[in-house]
């Protein structure tokens, strides 16, 4: 017989919502919490609905606490970011154009991101998913970054609100979502290869991926979180932040793409060579590693 073709994307969502608890558990808080804080933020106000995500937090937890089945570091983070992305983009709803509009839509793709990345970790590759599979435990460097970006576009929209241009804002907008295109993207196509760890050896199951959207780019996943982050910056208009996390976060890509094709040459020798000769790395200006 021959090999049966691998489950469309539809199909792995449908068996994960069958029978993985954890992205049952996940998914659902995500979409009550959302459901439930867009519908009093659009009926009523935001900062009402802001004030709701307090107490149904409270109960998610009482929740947790009755099931065992019910992983409380899993429904706790995602009934947080469905309230998180729920109030900004319902204020981005009914004040488009208006100058926080720019803080409300960077805030809707900062915290989809998040719940993103569990979401994708759990469709491409389920053994490696985990609590912290949400990022928001990422690093300390990286909220503090966040919160300077905040500020920067608060003291900015108060002293200087002419910097905030709405044409801008949508630079950014598509900007992110293209980066969040190519970084779903690659999680799907490599499959178990992708995860949020550097792998340090060679798996029996480790295999060169080349195809879909690696044949483009050796590093697409790396591309999609870079031009991402960068264009959080281009929602906010935040001139110095911008120059700020392009350097930090292009410096930090190339030296851990530096490491990984390090690895990658000495896992999988000549072939990998090969494939850096053809396809290019992506992140602008990188060229990674080339054995000697």
């Amino acid at each position: 017989m021959p090999p049966l073709p691998p489950p469309t994307f539809l199909e792995r969502v449908a068996f994960h919502l069958k029978s993985d608890d954890d992205f049952r558990t996940a998914t659902g808080a995500f979409t009550v919490a959302f459901l439930l804080i867009s519908t009093i933020s659009i009926g009523y106000s935001v900062f009402l609905g802001i004030f709701a995500s307090f107490p149904l937090l409270g109960i998610a937890y009482l929740y947790a606490r009755r099931r065992v089945y019910v992983n409380t570091a899993i429904l706790m983070p995602a009934t947080f970011l469905g309230c998180a992305v729920a109030a900004p983009l319902s204020y981005s709803i009914q004040h488009e154009g208006e100058l926080m509009e720019h803080l409300s839509r960077y805030f809707t793709f900062l915290f989809l991101f998040h719940f993103s990345e569990f979401v994708f970790t759990a469709l491409s590759n389920r053994r490696s998913l985990r609590p912290d599979s949400f990022l928001l435990n990422h690093s300390v460097g990286y909220w503090v970054a966040a919160s300077v970006s905040w500020i920067e576009f608060l003291i900015e929209a108060y002293f200087f609100p002419d910097l905030k241009k709405y044409p801008i804002l949508w630079i950014g907008t598509i900007g992110c979502i293209i980066g969040e295109i190519c970084r779903k993207l690659a999680m799907v196509h490599a499959g178990l290869g992708f995860t949020h760890r550097l792998a340090m050896t060679k798996r029996s199951d480790h295999r060169l991926v080349k195809d879909g959207i690696y044949a483009y780019m050796r590093h697409p996943g790396y591309f999609g979180w870079f031009l991402w982050a960068v264009s959080t910056q281009i929602i906010l208009c935040n001139p110095i932040c911008f120059v700020v996390y392009t350097y930090v976060t292009w410096h930090f890509f190339a030296s851990r793409i530096y490491d990984e094709e390090k690895d990658l040459i000495a896992f999988f020798g000549d072939v990998y060579v090969e494939y850096q000769q053809n396809v290019w790395v992506g992140v602008p200006l990188v060229a990674g590693y080339r054995r000697p």
